[in-house]
């Protein structure tokens, strides 16, 4: 390999979750690599941290972007959700290009919400562009 770079990962790094998600084990890809499995797996542990703390920093600098953030507590019945949203966003001079189908639709399955009413704080982010998104 030549130590060629994938965003963060390394050409090893980027090979093996790419062999992973072919479905192959750490044994396997070990033979492939001609490394030993204990190397795979470390390899593997620290590309997979790469990319959580990657997603922790892009999660962080749409959160500093946006024009606005709404943090919706526990207990929180979906259906009173799209109004507190509009309401932050008159606030702060925003108009909404989304409407409460999708923003129903995103808090059900971006953020996971079963059933109506919210299970767990959800921060849903209001952009300069009038767009949402759902933190979980």
């Amino acid at each position: 390999m030549t130590g060629k770079k994938y965003g963060l990962l390394t050409e090893k790094q980027y090979r093996i979750l790419e062999l992973r998600s072919k479905g192959y084990t750490q044994a396997q890809i070990a033979k492939i690599l001609g490394t030993s499995r204990s190397n795979v797996s470390m390899l593997e542990k620290a590309a997979l941290e790469k990319i959580r703390l990657a997603k922790e920093t892009l999660k962080l600098y749409q959160e500093l972007n946006s024009a606005a953030v709404v943090t919706v507590e526990p207990g929180t019945h979906l259906v009173d959700i799209p109004g507190i949203i509009l309401k932050k966003a008159d606030e702060v001079n925003v108009k909404l290009r989304v409407n409460f189908t999708l923003i129903y639709d995103m808090l059900r399955y971006k953020a996971g919400q079963k059933g109506k009413i919210t299970d767990r704080r959800v921060k849903i982010l209001i952009m300069r562009d009038g767009s949402i998104d759902v933190l979980d």
